[in-house]
């Protein structure tokens, strides 16, 4: 049990570190991403405004003194750089350029002639070619500044960045990569840490076990002496005093609940000792349920419920037949417990996988939360807990039957529903391997 809740323990602070931490790289690689996107974008555009610019102006002065244009100024047949541009008239005629590589320059031209942005505006055109991999196209554009009544004309400046792109998604993929085997190496580093924050618990939770064993076992006989002599003064005539009986009855009846808590909690400690041990022989699982049940009714009949027992043939299986009693005792007198007066509570068989049996408790009680229902066997845990200090329960009862069902490797699970009643399925095996 100690070793199962702290490994629990450990892998959920585990868990919750790896998850701090992926939430951290994700949100890391994104932030570096758009932030080197947006650097090297914004220099981009920058370089491409401040181009238009350049081209625009010199394109305005070739208006002014047409004479001058010569080869080597804004004409250019073709260009092996990635930047690029086309000056174009309100007609669509070609003025000035230096072209694009032929691959994309039909993308590009079809850019020019859907173009809907404003002056100065960038933006960024992405063409998939037959092979899915894409071409990136950085493009803005402005207007010729002309004399009064000049047809307007436009210059279109853009930039092959598909380099840049792909460029920054390797460096995200490796990004990525790095942050996944950092994910990894502080997982590893996580779980070894955690193992030793485990250590001081452990070594606290021992302590608190092998007190309660030790102060179990120790209380075993003054309790019983203390009852002894409870028992004698019940039984003494010469007491007639009605204030000193109840006295005597009130002490009776809290040594007999301590009683049951010390005994309870020396097999709770057994148990985390593992020295709980198995006396496995042929029992009647059947009879043993019958039994229990004609035991518990008289305690039902005071509050005036109706348990009832499924009448079936023998069903002998390989278990401890005290700790099978105690777990059918248990089950049954906690649905007792919890049933209000006029209620029901019925055990019965049901069918089960081959080499195991399954029996239930189901009552007609109060039920319990669905948010209760994962922490009922959890030791001291009680549901309502001043409904349970006056039925004088202690909250172990359950806990205790869980380490029955698991000391037989069987399974025990709960539906309930609030208001409706719970139904507890045990299954144990016909025989221990």
């Amino acid at each position: 049990m100690a070793k199962n809740l702290f490994g629990n323990s450990r892998r959920q602070l585990t868990l919750i570190c790896s998850g701090v931490m992926v939430a951290f790289l994700a949100v890391f690689i994104f932030v570096v991403h758009e932030t080197m996107e947006w650097s090297i974008t914004s220099e981009q555009a920058r370089e491409l405004i401040d181009t238009a610019g350049s081209i625009s102006d010199a394109q305005s002065y070739l208006n002014q003194h047409p004479g001058t244009l010569t080869d080597d100024t804004l004409m250019y047949k073709s260009t092996n750089d990635r930047l690029f541009f086309y000056v174009f008239d309100d007609d669509g005629r070609l003025l000035n350029f230096a072209r694009a590589s032929f691959r994309i320059e039909p993308f590009i031209l079809d850019i020019v002639q859907k173009w809907s942005l404003r002056d100065q505006e960038v933006s960024v055109f992405t063409k998939l070619n037959e092979n899915g991999a894409s071409t990136r196209i950085m493009m803005t554009a402005q207007r010729v500044k002309t004399s009064a009544g000049e047809p307007t004309q436009m210059v279109y400046v853009g930039k092959d960045v598909t380099t840049m792109y792909n460029g920054l998604e390797k460096s995200t993929y490796a990004l990525i990569i790095l942050g996944f085997l950092a994910m990894i190496i502080a997982t590893v580093i996580g779980h070894i840490l955690s193992g030793r924050a485990m250590v001081p618990l452990k070594e606290a939770y021992e302590k608190q076990r092998q007190f309660a064993a030790d102060a179990s076992h120790e209380l075993r006989t003054p309790l019983a002496v203390v009852m002894a002599s409870a028992e004698l003064l019940r039984n003494d005539k010469s007491i007639t005093s009605p204030f000193l009986q109840q006295v005597i009855d009130d002490v009776h009846d809290e040594v007999k609940k301590m009683t049951k808590l010390v005994g309870d909690l020396l097999i709770v400690a057994r148990s985390d000792n593992k020295a709980l041990k198995l006396k496995p022989a042929k029992i009647d699982l059947a009879a043993i349920i019958q039994q229990t049940a004609r035991l518990i009714s008289p305690l039902a009949e005071q509050k005036n419920i109706t348990v009832t027992c499924e009448e079936t043939k023998k069903t002998e299986i390989q278990a401890d037949e005290q700790k099978i009693r105690q777990l059918v005792l248990i089950l049954v007198d906690n649905a007792v417990k919890y049933t209000p007066e006029g209620g029901k509570v019925s055990v019965f068989f049901k069918a089960a996988e081959r080499g195991k049996v399954c029996f239930a408790v189901k009552d007609t009680g109060i039920g319990i939360a669905k948010e209760d229902q994962e922490r009922v066997f959890d030791r001291f845990y009680r549901v309502d807990k001043a409904r349970s200090r006056e039925m004088g329960g202690n909250g172990l009862g359950l806990a205790i039957a869980q380490e029955i069902v698991e000391l037989h490797k069987g399974e025990i699970s709960i539906e309930s529903e609030l208001g409706k009643g719970t139904t507890f399925f045990v299954t144990l095996r016909t025989k221990l391997r």
